[in-house]
């Protein structure tokens, strides 16, 4: 398949699949025309770096995931590499998580003084 319907197929822009090769994500063959031409296998490829991208990943976070279908892997995420980014991005998500809690508890503390303090201030009988 020519790249126009590899974008479609996968669901991202011709320019994407460029960048992707460019980075080195995706092999592009080329026919005797000089055109790119695709195989179900990079549609594979380009679906595992599109869905780990939606989940927040880094491009570059999702080369060993490349690397695991290229080396024949049914899913991309059954080798070593993989699951150590994936262990990484929990981390990572944990003390995003961590830090949001505290931050949750600091704004919660801040709006309780400050009802505190407005229900202690004096009320002029012409004020709400």
């Amino acid at each position: 398949m020519r790249i126009g319907e590899l974008a479609e197929r996968a669901g991202v822009s011709t320019r994407s699949l460029r960048y992707y090769e460019a980075q080195g994500l995706l092999r592009a063959r080329r026919a005797a025309n000089g055109y790119r031409e695709y195989g179900d296998e990079d549609l594979r490829m380009v679906r595992e770096i599109r869905s780990l991208l939606d989940l927040g990943f880094g491009l570059e976070d999702t080369r060993p995931f490349v690397e695991c279908l290229r080396g024949g892997h049914e899913a991309g995420d059954r080798c070593p590499d993989s699951i150590a980014v994936y262990r990484r991005k929990l981390a990572e998500l944990d003390a995003c998580i961590a830090r949001l809690g505290e931050v949750r508890e600091r704004v919660a503390a801040q709006l309780e003084l400050a009802v505190e303090s407005r229900a202690a201030e004096p009320r002029c009988a012409f004020s709400p």
